[in-house]
């Protein structure tokens, strides 16, 4: 892991979690289902996910370009072949959440499906970012999408919702799964934070930017969501919500279940936001 990957790790963590100075290189963990067809396939951080079905699988981000292999292994180490990933989505359009697409494209034939705004980032290896942090392998996207379509495989659905600031396509994603005759609503939400050089006020890159901010937190706190995931493991406390899984006696999918988790997300970023804004009006 480079120098500047580890770097942008965590200054990301940082944005939410302040204590956050260092974080080690994102190691291998354990997948795991989540709920229903929806298993963990990330790294210690950043993360992946993926949602299987009798037609194929769709993969949620692919980590930095060093670490795809670690999500690969992850696939197969479940069962599934990569072959049958037949789609490639991802939250938004930075190294260390779509470094692995192209090496990912290569190795399952899949499909890469993104915001068209995204799009013109992951075709240029993210070199056409309104804010460039990093470089990755250029990949082609083979559909384009709007605010509100959907992808669709076999019986899973899920809804793209365009949250423009962090990148200009940022995108969550909505979906439903069921565990034990329960049916829960999934939001995978993008990251919202702020990267360290971007002006809310007077960009020269994206004059709008600080007003797309507003908009997307206004539209992602209306939207909630049972089961709350992330880009991010700290942004959702991963590593406690598998723990209570791995003991929990009740439905191990009720380990996930975080409102209010999802709410504080939401609030302590959109804080941030607030006070940045604060700050480049006043000038103090």
């Amino acid at each position: 892991m480079n120098r500047v990957a580890l770097f942008c790790c965590a200054v990301v963590l940082a944005a939410v979690h302040p204590v956050v100075s260092q974080q080690p290189a994102p190691t291998a963990v354990p997948p795991f289902k989540i709920a229903g067809n929806l298993y963990y396939v990330g790294t210690s951080d950043p993360t992946a996910f993926l949602f299987t079905t009798q037609a194929g699988h769709i993969l949620i981000d692919t980590t930095y370009p060093e670490t795809a292999p670690l999500v690969a292994n992850s696939i197969r180490s479940l069962g599934f072949r990569l072959e049958e990933v037949k789609i490639i989505l991802s939250s938004h359009a930075h190294f260390d959440h779509v470094g692995g697409h192209a090496a990912m494209k290569k190795l399952t034939g899949a499909q890469v499906v993104a915001t068209a705004e995204d799009a013109v980032n992951l075709e240029s290896g993210g070199a056409k970012a309104f804010h460039v942090i990093g470089s990755f392998a250029p990949v082609t996207v083979d559909r384009r999408l709007k605010d509100g379509e959907t992808v669709q495989l076999g019986a899973t659905m899920l809804t793209a919702h365009l949250l423009p600031g962090h990148t200009e396509g940022n995108t969550a994603w909505t979906a439903a799964v069921e565990e034990n005759g329960r049916r829960y609503s999934v939001l995978i939400a993008p990251s919202m934070s702020i990267n360290p050089g971007v002006k809310l006020v007077g960009n020269p890159k994206w004059a709008g930017v600080g007003d797309a901010y507003a908009a997307s937190f206004k539209r992602l706190r209306a939207m909630g969501g049972e089961i709350f995931l992330a880009p991010h493991a700290a942004f959702f406390d991963l590593v406690a919500k598998r723990q209570k899984q791995q003991h929990s006696a009740a439905n191990p999918a009720d380990a996930f279940v975080d409102p209010k988790g999802y709410a504080s997300f939401v609030d302590d970023l959109e804080k941030k936001y607030l006070a940045q804004l604060q700050r480049e009006r006043t000038g103090r």
